[in-house]
């Protein structure tokens, strides 16, 4: 049977290192909340520059005239309500502080982090999704007509009509919001060669790719079906020597071999998934050191000492082993 999934809310991103990620966008509803929180920090911001400047007026025995606390408040109020996200997202990652407390995160629709001249553009543009504005006068008459209270509805009606869930400024930037849980999709390369997880098993755990290294992994293996085996061992040989060194592996295995055997060990192999069956594999290994299998058919009575092992192979015939010529 198979599982439903959610049609509406998740989408596929392939970003520029040909790596695929399943985004949750976010809804107006887990919106709301970020926007909230934001706007209490915003309102925050204004209201401890106001009493930082009243304590300095005071440490100095200087009256501070009303004047000038509203020519603060207002300065205050234009910076910090218009540049607040714009450095926050450009900064952090795509985060606000109402974002990161709600788990969300605003990124490119190629999947890239938002850069400043797409966050100036969704920021500006607020102000055209939170309209229409209700005045606060309509409800009391001695309220001044200044102060208005923003209903959102362009913004709710863009974000319901969009397919990525985007809002005006969303649209004009070239971002979209998402929940901050990226899942892995397999890539579309897929490897048969049982030698290949034969070696992933061998690769440090602790190893992780570059984003660079990610990137030439993806293109090598997508491109390496057009190549022939002595043009990938050239071409694979520059990024493999080094690993070899630093993976303490035999300095005879194909570099071909190795480059997509990592590529595995990133991208396609899930520590979840119990360990492959390797069949006449098993026994074989690609460290430097490694001691040579037992031949088939010995059993306890059969197997001889470590010591003894050892001994019975040459330098000359310990490398040669079946899973990585």
């Amino acid at each position: 049977m198979s599982t439903a999934s959610a049609l509406d809310t998740t989408i596929a991103v392939v970003t520029p290192e040909n790596i695929a990620f399943d985004y949750q966008l976010a809804g107006p509803f887990r919106r709301l909340p970020a926007y909230l929180i934001d706007l209490v920090v915003r309102n925050g911001l204004i209201l401890v520059i106001l009493i930082v400047m009243l304590l300095l007026g005071v440490l100095a025995q200087l009256p501070v005239p009303s004047s000038l606390l509203a020519t603060l408040f207002i300065i205050s109020y234009f910076l910090i309500s218009w540049f607040y996200g714009t450095v926050m997202e450009t900064y952090f990652n795509g985060r606000t502080v109402g974002k990161w407390a709600c788990g969300l995160r605003v990124i490119c629709l190629d999947g890239r982090p938002i850069d400043g001249t797409r966050a100036v553009i969704r920021n500006l543009l607020r102000v055209a999704d939170l309209a229409p504005y209700v005045a606060l006068s309509q409800l009391d008459d001695e309220i001044p007509p200044i102060f208005l209270i923003p209903t959102g509805i362009i913004g709710l009606v863009s974000i319901i009509c969009t397919r990525r869930m985007q809002r005006l400024g969303d649209l004009a930037a070239g971002t979209m919001v998402v929940v901050d849980e990226r899942s892995w999709r397999l890539p579309v390369t897929k490897l048969d060669d049982p030698r290949v997880a034969a070696l992933a098993t061998f690769i440090p755990g602790d190893y992780r790719v570059s984003r660079t290294m990610a990137r030439t992994l993806a293109t090598y293996v997508e491109r390496r079906a057009y190549l022939t085996p002595a043009r990938r061992r050239e071409v694979a040989r520059t990024l493999a020597e080094p690993l070899l060194q630093r993976f303490e592996f035999r300095p005879d295995i194909d570099p071909d071999l190795l480059m997509v055997a990592l590529y595995h060990a990133t991208f396609l192999a899930d520590p979840r998934d119990p360990p492959p069956d390797l069949g006449p594999l098993a026994n074989h290994s690609p460290l430097l050191n490694a001691k040579p299998p037992l031949p088939a058919g010995a059993g306890a009575q059969g197997a001889v000492s470590e010591a003894s092992a050892v001994a019975e192979v040459d330098d000359s015939s310990a490398g040669k082993m079946e899973a990585v010529q």
